[in-house]
């Protein structure tokens, strides 16, 4: 049972720490974002929506998928909290002894699967990932060739999320926000120097050059940790058998989100060639503001939650996390509706060349339209997440984010066929699927939270959300003011003036308002410049 729920606001280091931490991860997530623009820019014009690229699409799939059941948010979420209590007791010794355990099993699990995901490649895509490629052997042998060379990144990627779990308990978080970055980097270099010998070879092997470089990023901020290494599992260790404890219905959880992914690839394989990549390529555009919204400031809640947590201090815990939830819909919200308004323009503007033609263009912006929407569900989800996992609570999100994802299946079926009967790409009825689970999603774990920790604060947020909402109505009728106004302005300006035209009237709606979130992150962007 939850003690010490206090009315005691939290004391403004916290959220200040939440804060800062937040703002140094965001402009690292902005240069990562960037990073990957250039990449997808580059990937486009050079692979289109063709067919190597649906194989290099589904052949990453299975390596994604061996990352994020053994090393990726499932490690994270099990991994932090232990590892910061231990911290915030001085237990410095047991700590590290806990991180070496967990970097020498992740080492043994992520290699042994490696090797058999290589031997069973041909299975994994006939019968698991694409089924449709059977139809075009080549297609299908691309897809077994690629999947075998890229395997050896779950492992580098393995051992270089738990090295970002230890920096982010040690509140370092510029380095290892960065690292998406170096991933991007490899990825370029993969597609500008390897492939125009090696066709999507080249970008397969910047895969793994990539996924060096994310590791190898932080190594040096890891030493100056005085990180102790032991060459044991410690599988006797208390703190070894909770993070496994923690961290158990933490990969179920993922395993079923790996298996909606599958099933996405799955489905799309047996649509119109391209649709593998249009959902792939859409998905990957929602991401971007999200990682630097979303995901850059649970990263740095984390940490403080768990010390929260950990002091027994929920009462100071609920009030950060209240002000973090409306951080999030302020920045989510914009965001959300700006990229469903300027779909077609930006992708036009930022992918529309080469081998990505004006096809290409219509069968990813109708993609985005539907998983645009649902960017404000996936960001509060990713730190409703979070605060459970500082409660050392990885069952209740995993519950019902089991239950979000079969719905999420079950959806994707429901709606790629209507949408194939209505005469519409079937494709978008795999993004409104997600979008509909995912909101799905947030319901929940806001209605389990709120009763876990004795409210949230609502008032504030039901403020904070109709202020938003409100900025976000005139955001929208003036950026549609514009296209209209546009007419045959260049692509360049009609997205440019769309996004310009849309934050200043956004911004002016919560000043307006005198909405206090504009205010503290005012403050924090004029700390950050001067």
């Amino acid at each position: 049972m939850v003690k010490n729920l206090s009315e005691t606001p939290a004391p403004p280091s916290a959220n200040s720490q939440i804060a800062r931490a937040a703002s140094l991860v965001t402009t690292a997530y902005v240069l990562s974002n960037i990073a990957g623009l250039i990449r997808q820019i580059l990937v486009a014009n050079a692979f289109g929506t063709s067919a190597p690229m649906e194989a290099f699409i589904a052949a990453n799939r299975i390596s994604e998928t061996l990352f994020n059941l053994v090393a990726g948010g499932a490690l994270g979420s099990a991994f932090i909290p232990t590892f910061t209590s231990l911290l915030a007791k001085e237990k410095r010794q047991e700590a590290w002894k806990l991180a070496s355990s967990i970097f020498n099993i992740i080492l043994i699990i992520l290699t042994a699967l490696a090797a058999l995901g290589a031997i069973f490649a041909p299975q994994l895509v006939r019968y698991v990932i694409a089924p449709g490629y059977v139809s075009d052997p080549a297609k299908e042998a691309l897809t077994i060739a690629l999947t075998r060379l890229m395997l050896p990144s779950a492992v580098l990627f393995g051992l270089s999320g738990l090295v970002m779990g230890i920096l982010n308990s040690h509140q370092k978080f510029f380095v290892p926000a960065l690292t998406p970055a170096m991933y991007q980097l490899g990825m370029i270099f993969g597609v500008t120097v390897l492939s125009p010998s090696m066709g999507i070879y080249g970008l397969a092997w910047g895969v793994l050059i990539g996924s060096a470089l994310h590791l190898i990023l932080q190594l040096p901020l890891l030493f100056k940790q005085k990180a102790a290494y032991t060459p044991s599992l410690s599988l006797d260790m208390p703190d070894v058998r909770e993070v496994a404890r923690l961290m158990g219905p933490r990969v179920l959880g993922v395993a079923v989100v790996q298996l909606n992914l599958w099933i996405n690839v799955r489905l799309a394989s047996g649509m119109p060639e391209g649709s593998v990549t249009a959902i792939q390529v859409a998905f990957t555009l929602m991401l971007m503001p999200l990682a630097a919204i979303a995901q850059s400031i649970a990263t740095a809640a984390l940490p403080t939650f768990s010390t929260q947590v950990a002091n027994n201090k929920l009462g100071e815990m609920r009030n950060s996390l209240s002000a973090t939830l409306r951080g999030i819909l302020l920045l989510s919200i914009p965001a959300s509706l700006g990229l469903v308004i300027l779909r077609v323009p930006i992708i036009t503007l930022v992918l529309q060349r080469g081998q990505f033609d004006a096809h290409s263009t219509s069968l990813v912006a109708w993609a985005l339209l539907f998983y645009g929407v649902g960017l404000v569900g996936h960001a509060m989800v990713e730190i409703l997440a979070r605060a459970f996992y500082a409660l050392h609570d990885t069952k209740t999100p995993v519950v019902i984010g089991i239950a979000a994802m079969s719905l999420n299946v079950l959806f994707s079926y429901i709606f790629s066929a209507m949408f194939m009967r209505q005469g519409w790409m079937p494709h978008g009825g795999l993004a409104l699927a997600n979008t509909l689970a995912t909101g799905l999603e947030m319901v929940g774990l806001i209605l389990i939270m709120r009763k876990r920790l004795g409210g949230l604060n609502g008032k504030q947020i039901g403020s904070g959300l109709g202020k938003s909402l409100v900025s976000g109505g005139l955001m929208t009728a003036a950026i549609l003011g514009w296209i209209t106004l546009a007419g045959d302005f260049s692509v360049w300006l009609l997205a440019l003036g769309g996004i310009l035209i849309g934050i200043v009237v956004y911004s002016v709606g919560l000043g307006v308002f005198k909405t206090s979130e504009l205010k503290q992150l005012y403050q924090i962007i004029r700390s950050r410049l001067g």
